[in-house]
């Protein structure tokens, strides 16, 4: 191991399998993920442990300090079976001054609240999707049909799934009964808008850049199915779904295009106060308007996602982007207490 390499933990949170939610995979592939980074240091020269969050925070807290953990690689997206506490995870280690790579609490809070995420993006003058934020089946909603549905609070696709895109009043009830019931919040009505998906990931090295974009292929989607990436599209490798939306990075359009989604995705990761890393997705229409769907602030960063095959685009290794994000959290580190001892 080199000898200024720091010792590093790679925490994330355990699956909870006494606690219902419908979509098990991408809350059980977290653990695969920290083995994956895990050896990905390790065989780069960086002495690195997985290190479980599971149903104690003064456990996990208590073996950072019993393997002397110098920096944390936060892949928590929730605590205790509710990922709503994804921000309250990271806002613990901020608290107790523990460097962790990946976005702050308060990022991570405000991006994982869909309704307030698009009202600060627009502030911002960028473009989002008209949407309502929707509490029953009974409330009207002054969109234009067709419209997405999806839970306010969620991400990775949960609660998504192709009878999310309805056409009429009485669909659009249904769907809001089901996602308030079965998540326990409200729902967010969005326009749908029927075009091409890209998404673009910004990573931070000294100053945040926008990688290669991407695009997802729906041109081999069968008919009927509404062109989204849903929770079936993302985690069901068996599902035909999952088979009919291949994702191309680089994306193949023109200079002009790529270097307009680029520009936004660094002004939205801007805009949320986004740090280390970030995904921002995007749709664009028949008309060429392009508007930003979400920015999500801890991505699936597992070999076989998106943000992965944008760094083998960018050509940056998987160990030199995780090198990159320790040495990041280890200057905010420092840069803390500097700022604190001229205090």
């Amino acid at each position: 191991m080199a000898a200024d390499s720091p010792k590093v933990g790679v925490a994330f949170n355990t699956y909870e399998p006494f606690i219902y939610r419908p979509e098990k995979v991408s809350e059980d592939s977290v653990a695969k993920v920290a083995e994956v980074v895990c050896e990905s240091l390790n065989q780069a020269g960086v002495e690195a442990v997985v290190i479980p969050l599971q149903r104690s925070m003064f456990t996990f807290l208590r073996r950072l300090k019993e393997l002397n953990v110098e920096v944390v690689i936060n892949l928590c997206e929730g605590f205790f079976g509710n990922p709503q506490w994804e921000a309250n995870v990271a806002a613990v280690m901020e608290m107790l001054h523990i460097p962790f790579t990946g976005n702050g609490s308060r990022t991570l809070a405000l991006c994982q609240d869909k309704h307030q995420a698009k009202a600060v993006l627009s502030s911002f003058n960028l473009p989002v999707a008209s949407s309502q934020l929707i509490t029953s089946a009974e409330e009207m909603i002054d969109l234009r049909f067709p419209v997405i549905v999806k839970p306010n609070s969620e991400d990775a696709s949960i609660g998504v799934h192709p009878e999310s895109v309805v056409h009429d009043q009485k669909s659009l009830a249904v769907r809001v009964e089901k996602i308030v019931r079965t998540y326990n919040q409200p729902a967010i009505v969005e326009e749908y808008i029927d075009g091409r998906e890209f998404n673009v990931a910004v990573l931070e090295d000294d100053e945040p850049r926008a990688l290669p974009v991407s695009e997802i292929d729906f041109s081999a989607m069968p008919e009927g199915y509404p062109r989204i990436c849903s929770y079936e599209a993302k985690w069901h490798p068996d599902h035909i779904l999952y088979k009919t939306t291949v994702p191309v990075c680089p994306a193949q359009i023109d200079e002009l295009l790529s270097q307009k989604l680029q520009e936004m995705a660094v002004s939205a990761f801007k805009a949320m106060g986004c740090r280390d890393y970030a995904r921002v997705d995007f749709r664009m229409n028949d008309r060429g308007e392009v508007f930003i769907l979400e920015v999500n602030p801890n991505p699936d960063i597992s070999l076989d996602a998106g943000y992965a095959r944008a760094l083998r685009a960018a050509r940056i290794s998987y160990s030199d982007f995780w090198k990159l994000m320790i040495n990041n959290a280890r200057r905010r580190k420092e840069g803390s207490v500097a700022t604190n001892g001229k205090s």
